[in-house]
C-alpha cells in the first residue's frame, strides 16, 4: 500500500481511539519499552512531544520517567526546515507552536548527535521497519545526522499488517516498533 494511504487509514484508526484507550495503549507501549530496553541513569533519548489532536502516544509518560531516573531527555523542535534537539528538564518552558505542537520556549540546538535511543512519532510502520510519518521528512533528515549507534524505535497503538510500496531512496527505516503487544526489531542478525 502507498504512504498517502497509509497516512489516511491509520489517521482514521488513531482517530477512532478514545482518550482512555489511546492512554491505556500509550502505558502499555511504555511498559514495553521499559522491560525490553531498561534505559539507564546517564543515558540519552530523544522524543517527541505528543500532538494531542493527532491523538499520537502519550510521551509525557516517557518523559517523566527519564527526568526522575536521570535519564537526559531531548526533544525536537522545528526551525526554519530542520529539526533540532533540545534538552530539557523539570522546569523547562514550552509554548504551542504554530502547528500545535507543544516545544520548549528555547531554541538553543543542543547538537547532541550520539543518543542512546530516539523514539519516534509515526502513523504507520511495516514489518521492515519503512516509517510512515505525516509527509515533511524532518525525521528522515534528523536520522541521517544520528550517531550510527543511536537506536531508532517507533511507537504505535498498531501491528504492521502491510508493507510500504512506495520505499524511496532516502527514507531510513526503524531498528525497533514498540506496540502495546510487542516489540519488533528490524536488526538482522543482531538479536
Amino acid at each position: 500500500m502507498y504512504k498517502a494511504e497509509l497516512r489516511k487509514k491509520y489517521m482514521q484508526k488513531r482517530k477512532a481511539l478514545s482518550r482512555d484507550e489511546a492512554f491505556l495503549l500509550s502505558g502499555k507501549i511504555f511498559d514495553h519499552f521499559l522491560d525490553y530496553f531498561q534505559p539507564q541513569e546517564g543515558q540519552k533519548v530523544h522524543l517527541f512531544i505528543p500532538i494531542e489532536k493527532f491523538n499520537e502516544i502519550d510521551t509525557q509518560i516517557f518523559i517523566q520517567y527519564f527526568l526522575a531516573h536521570n535519564i537526559r531527555v531531548y526533544v525536537p523542535k522545528i526551525v526554519g526546515d530542520e529539526l533540532i534537539n533540545i534538552e530539557i528538564f523539570e522546569n523547562t518552558v514550552f509554548a504551542m507552536n504554530t502547528w500545535g505542537i507543544s516545544e520548549p520556549v528555547s531554541s538553543q540546538d543542543s547538537g547532541e548527535k550520539d543518543f542512546h535511543y530516539v523514539i519516534t512519532p509515526l502513523l504507520y510502520c511495516d514489518a521492515k521497519g519503512n516509517r510512515v510519518g505525516y509527509g515533511k521528512g524532518f525525521y528522515d533528515g534528523f536520522f541521517q545526522r544520528l550517531s550510527p549507534d543511536a537506536k531508532k524505535i517507533g511507537v504505535n497503538y498498531f501491528n504492521p499488517d502491510e508493507y510500504v510500496d512506495d520505499v524511496w531512496e532516502n527514507d531510513i527505516p526503524l531498528d525497533y516498533l514498540v506496540t502495546p503487544t510487542e516489540v519488533l526489531s528490524f536488526l538482522s542478525g543482531w538479536e
